[in-house]
């Protein structure tokens, strides 16, 4: 059934309740005009006349009597589907379907979810941890996240996080093996790599050279598919490694980790919080994604400040370490 057939329908089963076509048009703040063109409308569809109309009285006729009886019970049972479904999209309740990268929501979004789910607790979250880059449609995701550059696939997205990329070492290595001055001197350290299962291609690493990100592929000494994993081997000065700023700025701030090749550092890529329409958005993810923008967008936790780019003056001379 049309919309325009529904309205029609219910302007009718209102006129024939309140015995005026003005009244009903009232009632559902339309134009007289316009209750009295769908009427018609209704009745050349129909092929009856459903109103005796004359200037001062409006009654059913035998046809009309009949719609009326048949039409009231379903008329019902939909205005009560639409209302509900218009509450429980401005109700802070029910699931909220979120996706994003595994290492980005447990080092950056969950404490946001956490405080989120004890502000709601009416909400359900089903949280789907995945780096693949999935169809958010067929996901049937609320709020997405995506690390890299914007989401296309016609959904609304924005940057809530630049995601630096830093070369950094723990102080006992750079002690031990010095630090490179160049990024043509990587290839005389133990650097790590991250592995991509979704391509099985190892990733480059990206340095910002003039106005230029250009990329280069490093060799590995220790290579992983996971950051976490990655971070731990340069924390414990296994190599060099090419971290994101998320997981690089805590452990510099904590002295584990000194940043290198500052001059190189990029932030072309960024984090993304990406969703369908705004205005058909249930309030769940509205008020989600509020909170992230709110606590996340410019907060300086998860990348390093300009003074916190301290180059570090490398040791000449130092070849690359002998595999352990």
């Amino acid at each position: 059934m049309a919309l325009n057939e529904l309205r029609a329908i219910a302007t009718f089963v209102k006129a024939a309740e309140l015995g005026s076509l003005r009244q009903a048009a009232a009632a559902q703040a339309i134009t007289p005009q316009a209750a009295s063109q769908a009427l018609v409308q209704l009745e050349r569809h129909l092929g009856v006349r459903l109103f005796h109309r004359t200037t001062r009285s409006l009654s059913l006729t035998e046809e009309g009597e009949q719609f009326l009886q048949a039409a009231q019970p379903g008329l019902s049972t939909l205005t009560r589907a639409l209302h509900g479904a218009r509450r429980g999209r401005e109700e802070i309740a029910g699931p909220l379907r979120i996706a994003a990268p595994r290492s980005i929501m447990l080092e950056v979004l969950w404490p946001v979810l956490e405080e989120y789910c004890r502000r709601h607790p009416q909400v359900d979250p089903d949280i789907q941890m995945d780096d693949r880059i999935g169809n958010w449609v067929e996901d049937r995701v609320d709020v997405g996240f995506r690390a890299g550059s914007p989401p296309g696939g016609g959904v609304i997205s924005r940057r809530i996080l630049p995601l630096q990329l830093i070369v950094c070492a723990s102080p006992a290595y750079i002690a031990q093996h010095g630090a490179p001055a160049t990024i043509d001197e990587l290839a005389h350290h133990r650097c790590t790599g991250f592995h991509n299962t979704g391509t099985g291609k190892t990733m480059p690493w990206e340095f910002k050279v003039g106005e230029e990100v250009v990329g280069r592929m490093i060799a590995s000494s220790f290579l992983a598919n996971d950051v976490d994993l990655e971070a731990r081997a340069v924390v414990a000065g296994q190599a060099i490694g090419q971290l994101i700023g998320v997981t690089a700025a805590p452990l510099v701030r904590a002295g584990l980790l000194v940043p290198l090749l500052t001059q190189h550092v990029t932030d072309h890529l960024g984090l993304h919080v990406y969703y369908g329409s705004r205005s058909a958005q249930p309030a769940r993810a509205r008020a989600f994604i509020d909170l992230v923008v709110k606590r996340l967008v410019g907060n300086t936790q998860f990348f390093l400040e300009p003074h916190e780019l301290t180059p570090v003056k490398p040791k000449a001379g130092r070849k690359r370490p002998a595999a352990k």
